[in-house]
């Protein structure tokens, strides 16, 4: 990004809450539409030198760019201006228990590049970050494009995490990762702000934001190695109060078999419901398949009992997500992860159970749906995660004032 010279007493106003500011004036023209100064004195009740002023500062910072003209009422036609998402990147990591997707965004989240990684999350953080560290560098070198255009890198992980300060929390299947400051070590690499969640949060978000940005209320389940579930509500993301909200895994199955868990316990979802159980029910039946992918294959060519093995685990996850229907009566409830590949088969044994265990009126105007994002929601929700905070009123102060990019909200604070 070419570097801003601003005056000192635009510092001063950065760092202040400014009702007037450009960071505010800004999130009017996020929309992508182009905007008039007219447009905005409307929209945002600023005095017209306030907003001539607000979007000079802007266009300085390329965060805006010219638009042509809008038709004329009479007289000379008024200039448009718009956002202009592609002076700025976003590295995304949607990282699983086997496998990373990786991906570049612009500052609107549309996708430049993606790729597909190979992990083992049980190798520990270093090993794994490393790898994809080096990876996310390898695609921007590509793209012919600089560190420095980067704003920030987000990084979903398979396991609790607490999200402001970045550092997973007691996560089940990632020895070496409790505590571990995935922010400040990333940071050593790429010098940039970095945001951590959970996996399925992340994909929450980015199924949200990309395909049902009009709902209010959506749970998203990911049925994979794992089971876990992303929250929405009122629009916003709802992690609670420790970042461990959504842990559907590890709710008890209403009369499930007494299946140990990785967590201790007996009956959990995840043990009897996850790509895993369904994977090690057909091994005992004799099946020579070690993963989810191979699960998938075998109801893909219409083998009957891995398409029944799969309804049933429908049915396990329904009992369970019947009670969340009732507790917080989503509009939707989006099935990802691998496992929701297979498609009907899953699908049917959740709408099985939920219609029939969930109140009428909670299910009355409720869709159940397999992801429509292709595989790209966690990249997608990490790269909205990053946005977020990084295109946020404060940060375009401080960028402005500064010329440097913006750091989180909670950095700032802190």
């Amino acid at each position: 990004m070419i570097p801003i010279q601003i005056e000192a007493d635009s510092v001063k106003r950065s760092t202040q809450t400014d009702p007037h500011s450009a960071g505010v004036l800004f999130q009017f023209i996020r929309d992508g539409k182009p905007w008039t100064r007219a447009d905005l004195v409307t929209a945002t009740g600023f005095a017209r030198p306030t907003v001539a002023a607000r979007i000079d500062e802007l266009l300085k910072a390329q965060l805006l760019v010219p638009a042509g003209e809008a038709s004329s009422t009479g007289g000379r036609p008024p200039a448009t201006f718009v956002f202009n998402p592609g002076v700025g990147l976003i590295l995304s990591a949607d990282l699983g228990a086997t496998h990373g997707r990786l991906a570049i965004t612009d500052l609107a989240a549309n996708v430049i590049t993606e790729s597909s990684i190979e992990i083992a999350i049980e190798a520990g953080p270093e090993t794994v970050l490393d790898l994809v560290t080096q990876k996310l560098l390898s695609m921007l070198e590509e793209l012919g494009r600089p560190v420095a255009d980067v704003f920030g890198v987000g990084v979903g992980l398979p396991g609790p995490v607490e999200h402001g300060a970045g550092r997973p929390m007691s996560p089940p299947i990632m020895p070496g990762w409790d505590g571990f400051d995935v922010p400040s070590y990333v940071q050593r690499t790429v010098d940039v702000p970095i945001l951590v969640d959970n996996d399925v949060n992340i994909m929450a978000l980015g199924e949200h934001r990309a395909r049902w940005s009009s709902v209010q209320d959506l749970v998203f389940i990911k049925v994979a190695t794992g089971i876990g579930a992303g929250i929405i509500i009122d629009g916003e993301l709802r992690r609670g109060d420790d970042g461990a909200a959504g842990d559907l895994g590890h709710i008890a199955v209403p009369g499930g078999r007494p299946v140990p868990c990785r967590c201790g316990n007996e009956g959990c979802l995840e043990a009897l419901a996850s790509g895993h159980a369904v994977v090690e029910a057909l091994r005992e039946q004799g099946y020579e398949i070690e993963r989810t992918a191979e699960l998938v294959e075998l109801v893909r060519s219409g083998n009957t009992t891995a398409m029944h093995a799969v309804r049933q685990a429908g049915r396990d996850i329904g009992r369970v997500a019947a009670s969340c229907v009732n507790l917080l009566n989503p509009s939707v409830i989006v099935i990802g992860g691998m496992v929701s590949d297979v498609g009907e088969h899953l699908l049917a044994g959740i709408r099985e159970v939920v219609y029939s265990r969930s109140l009428p009126l909670a299910t009355q105007n409720l869709r159940i749906v397999v992801s429509k994002s292709a595989g790209r929601a966690g990249v997608l929700g990490a790269a909205q995660m990053v946005i977020q905070e990084t295109l946020a009123p404060p940060a375009i102060n401080r960028l402005l004032a500064t010329g440097n990019s913006p750091v989180p909200l909670a950095q700032a604070s802190s």
